[in-house]
């Protein structure tokens, strides 16, 4: 057995507990979301004062200004907010920095409702099932709940509510990455069928940006029955199990990660089938796991994949190589990856 000694194991202690106390870092920036800090301090235009921000939030009592105070000073380590003393007085004023300003609720790009979504009591208890994950398989947020997500969703109108909420936002985000980072990707296809498009959120803002392209919608009948009329966009009801409308090329999002290995191959099998053997391709948003890697994104990919296990039901995020291995065993030999400014990739597969 190998030993450690000195410095090596004090910085092992440190590190142990960073980690058993992470947590504080997720329930400090829920509260500033809760108390609504950031848009707080937005609306002053400039960084303000303890008592300020204390003046401005909303309460039935007296706000405790020490326990915001303490919260706050958490919040300025981890560089979600900014503190600088003021010159000419003796008062501290807090603003906002890139990582806050991510927390405003009411901008069109904001990862507010997500992260009340994901440090809710309902979505975090799963988490507490992962050692009987482990020992007895099965899914976690049926033990914790005592039924998959999705029928949790349809019985439960509030959890319901937050889920749709959180989904909404990150979809907006990636979407812009989308759209920015894959630019040239979309301009020589007439038509595009998103499998799995929900209310066709995505495929809306890709015909906004590329009008010449036909859109097609799918998803079960059930979603697009609600799903707004956008000119250029039709909505398909259906079931990517069976059959996907045919297209110049198939994009999916975050779908796949939901699905187990033989459920994804079905899929992308019934994707071949959509396309032309020739021109055709498929555009897939999903994350590539990098378990050494040093990006941005990294260490959060292999967050999401335990995420997966918490809450999805057989999902899971994949590397380079499991995606390669799914995509030849449906029918896309050929693939690349490319690199756009979010957790996500696009990983553009071809059929021959």
């Amino acid at each position: 057995m190998e030993k450690f000694e000195g410095q090596a194991m004090l910085k092992g202690q440190s590190q142990i507990w960073k980690y058993m106390f992470n947590f504080a870092d997720s329930m400090a920036l829920r509260c500033a979301v809760e108390l609504r800090i950031s848009d707080i301090i937005h609306s002053h235009g400039h960084p303000i004062t303890l008592s300020q921000i204390a003046a401005s939030i909303d309460s039935s009592s007296e706000v405790d200004i020490s326990c915001l105070a303490r919260i706050l000073r958490l919040l300025v380590r981890n560089k979600i907010f900014t503190a600088t003393l003021q010159s000419d007085s003796s008062d501290t004023v807090y603003g906002l920095t890139p990582s806050s300003m991510w927390l405003l609720h009411g901008a069109e790009l904001t990862l507010a409702p997500m992260l009340l979504m994901e440090t809710h009591q309902w979505l975090m208890s799963p988490w507490h099932q992962l050692r009987a994950c482990v020992k007895e398989g099965g899914i976690a947020f049926e033990k914790a709940h005592g039924s998959e997500i999705w029928d949790f969703a349809s019985n439960n109108p509030e959890f319901n509510r937050i889920f749709n909420d959180g989904m909404g936002c990150t979809a907006k985000i990636v979407t812009r990455a989308i759209i920015s980072g894959y630019k040239d990707g979309f301009d020589c296809i007439g038509s595009l069928v998103d499998v799995g498009g929900g209310i066709g959120t995505v495929m809306i803002e890709i015909v906004k940006a590329y009008s010449h392209i036909k859109g097609i919608n799918f998803d079960l009948p059930h979603v697009v029955a609600t799903a707004p009329e956008y000119d250029g966009v039709s909505h398909v009801g259906g079931d990517m199990f069976k059959a996907i409308p045919k297209a110049d090329a198939v994009f999916m999002k975050w779908i796949l990660h939901d699905w187990n290995d033989e459920d994804c191959v079905k899929i992308l099998k019934n994707c071949r089938k959509a396309i032309p053997e020739k021109t055709g391709k498929l555009i897939i948003a999903e994350v590539v796991l990098q378990p050494d890697g040093e990006g941005l994104f990294d260490n959060t990919g292999l967050a999401f994949d335990l995420l997966m296990i918490a809450h999805s039901s057989g999902g899971k995020e994949r590397t380079e190589p499991e995606w390669k291995k799914l995509l030849v065993d449906g029918g896309f030999p050929r693939y690349k990856i490319i690199k756009i400014p979010s957790l996500l990739s696009i990983i553009e597969a071809y059929p021959n």
